[in-house]
């Protein structure tokens, strides 16, 4: 008498189970993440040039009773964790939106003539304006990146603009202003002085007026970034698939560019252009997340201020008593790890 057993229970989850655990494990990782970045914000407020023990670093937090290491604590190191912090959100997120906007998984916020603009803009207000403060001319560097945003987009077509005409037009503005900021530095020894440190990018010097000045532009920029994810998704499979599906490529194009402008600009004006970190931890995260802008962007928001302020807390380090400025450090580690990228995508040869 054969007696019909019961058939065997897969090992494998279900197609249906299959998209509940993907999003269980990017869920899970993403919590990993900002316990991450939690621990390096505190690990950057108590690390410095000058070491600091725990109780004191929780006095000048709590108490601030005006004394040289309260001081330190409560004027120099926070409002510098913040900046970077703040920094690293918008590097992070207009790399990522700028990846998916030119479809080139190798672009970084400055391909568009962000940093270019915004320099070219502080050179001018220092060089020839008197501007001597960073709460003075980091409104010029935004003005200068929002102009050059305009430009290249008219200059990339407009309402036709394609991913390769953009790149084209923010390569050729890039080019055209630093060679603009050249000449002005080399003509002009005082700009030059007091540019030294803002044109490789730096954290040191922080404020939390300046903060408070960029920190709206952000949260804008940042607000944008997420409204175009599905969007950008949709853009990803061509511009006849993305129409198919309902996407408003011109809009896309401009709404993501406002972003990158807002984001870049208000990081490269408040900190200097800071190379890498916008290339580096979203083409990172991509590979681990997949092509979802929905996700690319949390983890690229998180896990890129942890980038900036890791650099920044070994650039304080390494140097004691002196310090690297962070974006001395970035340049270091982006560069090997750009190149291997650049092997490892075995691009083709023109």
């Amino acid at each position: 008498m054969l007696i019909d057993s019961p058939p065997e229970q897969s090992a494998e989850p279900s197609a249906a189970e299959q998209p509940r655990k993907r999003h269980s494990v990017r869920a899970a990782g993403l919590v990993a993440a900002l316990a991450v970045l939690l621990v390096v914000c505190a690990a950057s407020i108590v690390v410095g040039a000058k070491p600091v023990p725990l109780g004191d670093v929780w006095h000048g937090l709590f108490q601030n009773s005006g004394t040289g290491t309260d001081v330190l604590i409560a004027d120099v190191r926070v409002p510098r964790t913040l900046l970077g912090l703040l920094a690293g959100v918008a590097l992070g997120l207009s790399g990522a939106v700028m990846q998916a906007l030119t479809r080139n998984p190798l672009a970084e916020p400055g391909l568009m003539g962000v940093n270019a603009g915004a320099a070219a803009a502080v050179v001018t207000a220092t060089g020839f304006l008197g501007v001597t403060s960073l709460t003075g001319y980091v409104w010029f560097a935004f003005a200068g990146a929002a102009a050059v945003s305009v430009l290249v987009y008219v200059l990339g077509g407009g309402r036709s603009a394609t991913p390769v005409r953009l790149a084209l037009a923010g390569t050729a503005a890039t080019a055209a202003l630093y060679g603009y900021v050249n000449a002005v530095q080399l003509l002009d020894a005082a700009a030059l002085d007091r540019l030294r440190f803002w044109t490789v990018g730096s954290l040191a010097g922080a404020e939390l007026a300046t903060v408070r000045q960029v920190a709206p532009f952000l949260a804008v920029g940042v607000v944008l970034a997420l409204l175009v994810a599905r969007p950008l998704n949709a853009m990803e499979m061509g511009d006849d698939t993305a129409r198919a599906l309902g996407a408003h490529l011109n809009r896309t194009r401009v709404l993501a560019m406002l972003s990158v402008t807002l984001l870049c600009g208000g990081a490269t004006a408040a900190c200097g252009p800071i190379v890498f970190v916008g290339l580096m931890v979203p083409y990172l995260v991509r590979a681990v997340t997949g092509p979802d802008m929905r996700w690319i962007l949390p983890y690229a928001a998180v896990l890129s201020p942890v980038l900036l302020l890791v650099s920044d807390i070994v650039g304080r380090v390494v140097a004691r008593p002196s310090e690297l400025q962070v974006g001395i450090v970035t340049a270091l580690i982006g560069g090997p790890v750009f190149l291997h990228l650049v092997r490892r995508k075995r691009m083709a040869q023109l």
